[in-house]
């Protein structure tokens, strides 16, 4: 008989007789790794998120580059005349077509290069291009083509209203700037109230701000024809003086209280709004109105009104002019807010830049 091996040289053994075997470890650090790596399921939801990435991209510089054209374009061949106007836009935007179909169909095959090269290229160099493009388009020439855009698409509507918005600017720049500062420095004190009063019910700060300015000229007091404190608050809907009072002690229901003034100024004009479908210069007008021979509501179903281009013929003056003196107290608002200083309307290239600040409320 042989000598007994021992047992630790049998443990050792491999199958085919050889020592030292060992049995790979399933669960090893470097098993792991490389299983983690070629996950599928991490891969595909990385090659979405590169796919979403990218065509959100694209959508959105396509979107742009669209707005612009058709709102420039529009606008130097706006008219009726075939030659001149009509076939010419007609023209463009088949050019437009032509040129979209042309750049998808080389982003196509480009994209499968770059993909080779790496999978996060394509995406990379189009979040690229749509940064840069946001960056280097002027937001005065954005806001311009989207001036004329909307008014290429939203025909007598947004024709009228375009009317209105330059009955606002023209207004504002026959304010005397003197007087304006004086104003918005009497403003100083209601500030925070006015502002609370807008964040609770939703309204544009720098209108309920243009609105007190219209109502009081910022000076608090009680009127010949009833009206109270800043917003000159008269008679108001039921509603309203519920929704206010909840918010204040009883103390505090004084509308000498210039916080208490502003929180219900703020709550007719949104009663208002909202009765008028939100269009801001009928929601105005009925604030100015109020409950006077039925409000604005029953005014304008007697006379077929439907809108406030087509109240205006049947107003006197002063209400006529009211949702624009409004309007262009706030604008003054926003335009010391943005620049920190009123702003000469007909200087340099201030009527651009005002506008690209936008009508506070619309």
């Amino acid at each position: 008989m042989g000598r007994p091996v021992p047992a630790k040289q049998l443990q050792n053994k491999r199958p085919n007789g050889s020592s030292r075997f060992k049995v790979p470890r399933f669960g090893s650090k470097k098993s792991r790794g490389r299983k983690k790596k070629n996950d599928p399921g991490k891969r595909l939801l990385r090659d979405l998120s590169l796919i979403c990435v990218e065509s959100l991209g694209l959508m959105v510089s396509c979107l742009a580059i669209i707005i612009v054209f058709l709102g420039h374009f529009g606008n130097r061949f706006s008219g009726t005349d075939v030659f001149n106007s009509l076939l010419p836009f007609a023209g463009g935007i088949l050019g437009l077509i032509i040129l979209s179909t042309l750049f998808m169909s080389g982003w196509k095959r480009l994209r499968r290069w770059l993909r080779s090269v790496s999978p996060w290229l394509p995406s990379a160099i189009v979040l690229g291009m749509t940064l840069v493009a946001g960056t280097l388009i002027p937001q005065r020439v954005f806001t311009q083509a989207f001036g004329y855009y909307r008014t290429l698409v939203g025909g007598k509507e947004e024709a009228g209203r375009v009317t209105l918005v330059h009955q606002v600017y023209a207004t504002y720049r026959r304010q005397d700037t003197v007087q304006l500062g004086f104003l918005l420095r009497r403003a100083e004190p209601f500030t925070e109230d006015i502002e609370d009063a807008a964040a609770e019910y939703n309204i544009d700060i720098d209108l309920l701000k243009g609105l007190a300015a219209t109502e009081s000229s910022y000076l608090p007091r009680k009127s010949k024809d009833g009206g109270h404190g800043l917003f000159q608050i008269t008679r108001v809907p039921a509603t309203v003086t519920q929704s206010v009072d909840r918010l204040f002690q009883a103390d505090s229901r004084d509308m000498n209280n210039p916080r208490y003034n502003a929180f219900t100024g703020a709550a007719t004009l949104r009663y208002y709004l909202s009765e008028m479908n939100n269009d801001l210069f009928l929601g105005l007008l009925a604030y100015n109105m109020g409950p006077a021979n039925g409000g604005l509501r029953f005014i304008m179903e007697q006379y077929g009104a439907t809108d406030f281009i087509t109240i205006q013929p049947y107003l006197m003056k002063l209400p006529r002019d009211y949702p624009i003196r409004v309007l262009s107290y706030a604008l003054a608002f926003r335009i010391h807010q943005k620049e920190g200083k009123l702003l000469a309307y007909e200087e340099d290239d201030n009527a651009l830049l005002i506008q690209s600040f936008g009508m506070p409320g619309l």
